[in-house]
């Protein structure tokens, strides 16, 4: 499985990049707490995943970076739509936490 850097995610937002999607598979309530705030995020945790996946059939041909905590529901999810034909997904290596220790501070590591 493809992974990518805090730094390099970072760098994408940074160039205003579009042509990727950020999808968080955590729950809610630990969205409320820490994210990563762009326009081109979603919200669907990794148990309800499997169900709503096409919801991300637009996606397809982009790059899908997967979030969570630590890296290892993100992993799961990456494998699920790499299984259901997604090409281009990588995962956030050591995920919001270590967003949240390397780029932006000013979110809580949980």
């Amino acid at each position: 499985m493809d992974e990518i850097t805090v730094q390099s995610l970072k760098e994408k937002i940074d160039a205003e990049q579009k042509n990727f999607l950020l999808l968080d598979v955590r729950e809610p309530f630990e969205q409320y707490q820490s994210k990563i705030d762009i326009e081109n995020a979603i919200l669907i945790p990794v148990g309800e995943l499997p169900n709503r996946i096409d919801e991300l059939e637009e996606h397809k041909a982009n790059e899908i970076v997967c979030l969570c905590r630590s890296g290892a529901r993100s992993a799961q999810a990456c494998e699920l739509l790499q299984g259901k034909g997604f090409e281009n997904v990588k995962n956030l290596k050591g995920g919001i936490n270590k967003w949240a220790r390397e780029i932006d501070d000013s979110l809580p590591v949980y």
